[in-house]
């Protein structure tokens, strides 16, 4: 097959529209075209009013040597890669022990399920619930102010990614088409055909949910387990290898391969695998603050005239400003048409965070608007001390917790004052999402003070791109702190922490992704490192 690029089509095109710029493009007859598959679709809309949809797509056609040769040199056509996924291994006959995987968000799921495909039975440790009992949790907090510490936004199956808009694309690198895997495993699990195509594929909490459930369903139903209210207290460590975990109940689990694919508000798992010796460092993050606006404001400005056209659907932004007290403000997990959702997992603290539905129909935008912070940031000696960054994180939660009235309701202000200088009394235009409730104050008092300066040096560098976007009735609720995992957990080449033989860390808690499907994909390189371990060990 051959892939063809950059083809470019009006929004309303006619059905044969794209057939037809297949044939113009390659210089053929029509009927030398035998197949067609659209890769990709996005949309271009860097003109206003002129907004195109622009097309990846993967063609069978008549002698494609020789269509090929006249080609040579077009970089728009090349030939189609193998996106298939090919295991790496099967399990042996008889296994000395199954792999354990601790976790069950997209990580876990994904080493578990391509683990439980070639064989080899795993064991998957869940310290939450199953999503469904999680999810009514977790609206347990946001209608009751009622925290479950283990059910919660963090914990429980799918992970801190069922509670969000579901995004599914990602920048990393993936020359094996791992990503490919994962989208067609989500389908298979019943998300949406088009995530395979779109160009920003979302799927939506209430989708994700029996996605998780159904891929839980795969998993057993070829030889894995899935334990819930199984939280890992321990491991059993002998000369630098691991042999097994111990759950709270005080239960052993013998392994030699155990993969670490927590997620990044573990925060008591870091503690014992610090005190355990495994190898962990200090890494970068982000804070700041959730911001919303009327979601008709960003469609108005990414579309121009044709906001609103059914086939667009609710427009996103994504937005960077590098300021002058060297810090980097940018925007993060933006979700469109949708709320902020409450999403600690600490009694005393309050963490906001984003959601939207498959739809996207809710009537603000939000997205995090946050500013990178070092080690250099992180009191005490992050030496001695690498979880220090989890100490910075928690002073800024409870001050938020203490803002917003101590009962879970989160601190907010809106924009207008928030460049003043002053306190908001309450709303304006723009009505905050946040569930059980939010507290109008000064949100100063509950970040760092170059993080405020920041914010405030970028939001009319940000109304410069998006007008509009520093209206005084834009709503910022606080605070933002699990960007991503505050820790690495190093490992080598072979996935394995440098000093601790058989653990895998993996995903984002460890530090080595950043979203659902980059999470997913690291779950599957994880999976076939274990897997080619233990075929290797016999």
């Amino acid at each position: 097959m051959l892939r063809i690029t950059e083809i470019k089509l009006p929004l309303d095109h006619d059905a044969e529209a794209l057939r037809r710029a297949v044939i113009e493009r390659l210089g053929i007859a029509a009927d030398d075209l035998h197949a067609l598959d659209v890769h990709r679709r996005g949309y271009d809309a860097r003109k206003r009013g002129h907004i195109q949809w622009v097309y990846t797509v993967d063609v069978k056609v008549r002698d494609e040597a020789a269509v090929a040769r006249r080609l040579r040199g077009d970089r728009h056509v090349s030939a189609t890669p193998d996106m298939r996924y090919h295991f790496v291994a099967r399990a042996p006959a008889s296994l000395r022990h199954r792999p354990l995987i601790i976790g069950t968000g997209p990580c876990g799921m994904l080493a578990g399920l391509v683990l439980a495909q070639m064989g080899f039975r795993p064991i998957l440790l869940e310290r939450g619930k199953a999503v469904r009992e999680r999810t009514r949790d977790t609206w347990g907090l946001w209608r009751k102010g009622r925290l479950d510490p283990e059910s919660n936004v963090q914990f429980g199956e799918g992970g801190a990614g069922t509670f969000s808009d579901g995004k599914l694309y990602s920048q990393i690198k993936d020359p094996r088409h791992h990503g490919r895997k994962v989208l067609e495993e989500f389908v298979a699990a019943g998300a949406p055909a088009e995530i395979l195509y779109v160009s920003k594929p979302h799927i939506g909490t209430f989708k994700l949910v029996a996605m998780v459930e159904h891929m839980r369903a795969s998993i057993t139903a070829l030889g894995g387990e899935v334990r819930f209210n199984s939280r890992v207290v321990d491991l059993d460590i002998e000369s630098e290898r691991v042999r097994g975990v111990v759950l709270a109940d005080g239960e052993r689990l013998a392994s030699d391969h155990v993969v670490m694919a927590v997620g990044h508000s573990a925060r008591d798992t870091f503690a014992m695998l610090h005190r355990r010796g495994v190898y962990i460092e200090p890494k970068p993050f982000s804070i700041g603050v959730r911001i919303e606006h009327p979601q008709s404001l960003i469609d108005r400005c990414r579309f121009g005239d044709q906001a609103g056209h059914p086939l667009l659907g609710a427009a996103d932004y994504r937005l960077v400003h590098h300021c002058g007290n060297g810090r980097s403000v940018y925007s993060f997990c933006m979700c469109p048409g949708g709320t902020v959702v409450a999403a600690t997992s600490e009694p005393g603290h309050v963490v906001t965070n984003g959601m939207s539905q498959y739809s996207r129909n809710e009537r603000n935008a939000n997205a995090a608007l946050v500013v990178g912070v070092t080690p250099a940031d992180f009191p005490g000696d992050v030496d001695a001390n690498p979880l220090a960054g989890i100490d910075f994180q928690r002073h800024w939660e409870a001050a938020a917790f203490r803002a917003g009235g101590q009962d879970y309701r989160a601190p907010a202000q809106r924009v207008g004052d928030f460049l003043a200088g002053r306190a908001s009394s309450g709303p304006g235009a723009v009505i905050p999402s946040y569930t059980p409730g939010v507290h109008w104050t000064d949100l100063a008092q509950c970040l760092p003070d170059y993080v405020v300066a920041a914010l405030r040096e970028a939001l009319p560098a940000f109304d410069r791109q998006i007008r509009g976007f520093a209206m005084d009735d834009a709503v910022m609720t606080g605070v933002e702190t699990r960007t991503s995992s505050p820790i690495r957990i190093r490992r080598g080449d072979d996935y394995q922490s440098i000093n601790t033989r058989g653990l895998y860390p993996a995903g984002e808690g460890a530090g080595y992704a950043g979203g659902i499907l980059s999470a997913a994909v690291d779950g599957i390189e994880v999976a076939e490192a274990v897997a080619l371990s233990m075929v290797a060990a016999g």
